[in-house]
């Protein structure tokens, strides 16, 4: 009888551990944020509930929102973590999948290379770096290469006073130029604007606001994402592309068709390009209501991608590894396997970012980036992400100039 409850209890002791292991995975691959709509229940993945929370006798409330504190359950019956759920109404975004070109112009100027003329580079010596965003000398902002230039040719060698930010913090240093082949200079080579091709993700009709890409531009020698001034968006003519294969992804190839613009850019971060369009975009897809990320599940679902002048088209995805704590540095991995996007272009080209992805019916995100060994498949951001991105954006329904 002895062996019998050894037995009962280690089976027990076994099945506790398991129930511990199961709720701490949970606790770490669930976010501490989930969005839904109005009074919905949150669904869960992982045999996960959520009740209201004891504590929270008030839910707080502001325009459009309602945020309260729910406890997640396992199984109904162990607590694994409170979360905060924020009931909204949910946006309805047209899914474009059309090309758009950008063209950025940088606040300041941004370093992207130090040099040194027998043996001297002013730039290095006064401790600046590659990547650092140069905002003004002498107090004079600066906004273009020919302005910085200017300013240390007519320096006559004397002390700069510079300001520039650095990870997202300004900073001061001195800098004193140094006389090379007879002019003065400072050692550092440096940008102010970069253009490119993107696919828009979606518009939202009720306030003429649009995002795209589901990545930041960056800048193509230091990889990293350009500190924005302003921007403006325009047609583009796609003329042609070139096919992935593993080890080298391809890319579409477009030319601007005006030079006047169809929007404005006024946001460049790690979730795309955000900004106002002076009129909707040519696509006419219906809009459709954004998936809460929670709602994203293991399965089919479809791409709008264009890759000529036929414009947008609809190719089957599959979805899979979906990230919803953001441990794994994107959100969701999706997989081309629709055949005739595959024989077309060997999977996902560069210039695709920002396809928005659909499944149930639901803006679910957009792609983002191609691997590189299978560019069939890709990772994705999702919806909510990148629509958080238009609250601090101002509606700019008609063009100002």
């Amino acid at each position: 009888m002895s062996d019998f409850f050894k037995k009962c209890a280690a089976a027990l002791l076994a099945a506790g551990t398991a129930v511990i292991m199961t709720a701490g995975y949970c606790s770490q691959h669930l976010p501490d944020r989930f969005y839904c709509e109005g009074n919905e229940a949150l669904t869960l993945p992982y045999c996960v509930s959520a009740k209201p929370c004891q504590s929270d006798l008030e839910a707080s409330s502001t325009a459009g929102s309602r945020k309260s504190t729910e406890t997640l359950m396992l199984f109904g019956s162990v607590p694994i973590k409170n979360v905060e759920k924020v009931s909204a109404e949910r946006p309805m975004l047209m899914p474009c999948g059309e090309p758009f070109g950008i063209k950025l112009i940088t606040q300041g100027v941004l370093i992207v290379g130090l040099c040194e003329t027998n043996g001297k580079c002013s730039a290095q010596e006064c401790g600046l770096e590659k990547g650092d965003v140069i905002l003004s000398i002498n107090g004079k902002p600066v906004s273009s290469n020919e302005q910085l230039g200017s300013i240390i040719a007519q320096s006559g060698g004397k002390p700069c006073e510079v300001s520039y930010e650095r990870n997202g913090k300004q900073k001061q240093t001195t800098l004193t130029p140094h006389l090379i082949g007879g002019a003065y200079k400072a050692g550092m080579w440096v940008r102010d604007s970069s253009a490119g091709i993107g696919t828009m993700t979606f518009y939202e009709a009720s306030s003429g606001l649009f995002g795209g890409l589901g990545h930041p531009i960056c800048d193509a020698d230091i990889k990293t994402p350009l500190p924005l001034s302003k921007g403006k968006t325009g047609e583009i003519r796609l003329t042609d592309y070139s096919r992935s294969r593993s080890g080298s992804p391809g890319w579409l190839t477009g030319d601007f068709v005006n030079s006047s613009g169809t929007g404005t850019v006024y946001k460049n971060c790690s979730c795309g390009v955000f900004g106002a369009l002076y009129s909707p975009p040519k696509t006419k897809n219906p809009s459709l209501p954004m998936a809460f990320r929670q709602e994203l599940h293991n399965g089919d679902a479809y791409i709008y991608a264009s890759i000529d002048t036929q414009g947008p088209k609809k190719y089957s995805v599959r979805i899979s590894g979906i990230d919803l704590a953001g441990s794994k540095g994107h959100d969701f991995d999706v997989e081309i396997t629709d055949p005739e996007l595959l024989e077309k272009t060997g999977g996902i080209l560069q210039g695709m970012s920002g396809s928005p992805v659909i499944q149930d019916g639901r803006l679910a995100g957009a792609v983002t980036h191609v691997l590189v060994d299978d560019p069939k498949c890709g990772y994705g951001i999702f919806a909510d992400r990148m629509y958080a991105q238009l609250q601090d954006i101002p509606h700019e329904l008609e063009k100002t100039g």
